[in-house]
């Protein structure tokens, strides 16, 4: 292994307790229940396996609104190359790089 291995989980905002319990996000209006569960177990897993692997970092991103066929209903999301941009930073961290965060273009999130 080396030492900078990393694991990227795409997460979602939708499964923030911060995010969906906030009347000025989008999340709070969103009728998603399974889809914000599945999110918060994933995020949940991430920080679970960030402990238990010190070797390797874990980390959960929330990588935007992405034009994909499941927010096509929607008429929401920006480009899946966009989007990716924070997947490829979190899969590329250094050494020092952080591990067990929840994360999206601006840095680490509430969750």
């Amino acid at each position: 292994m080396t030492d900078d291995a990393s694991v990227v989980t795409v997460s979602s905002s939708m499964g923030s307790f911060w995010a969906v319990n906030n009347p000025d996000r989008p999340e709070f209006n969103l009728p998603l229940a399974l889809h914000a569960a599945s999110k918060s177990a994933a995020t949940m897993l991430t920080v679970q396996y960030a402990k238990s692997q010190p070797g390797i970092k874990f980390n959960a991103l929330e990588a935007g609104a992405t034009a994909t066929d499941m927010t096509a209903a929607f008429g929401i999301g920006r480009s899946v190359s966009e989007s990716a941009k924070t997947v490829v930073r979190l899969a590329t961290l250094g050494a020092d790089g952080p591990t067990g965060t929840f994360t999206d273009e601006h840095g680490t999130s509430g969750w």
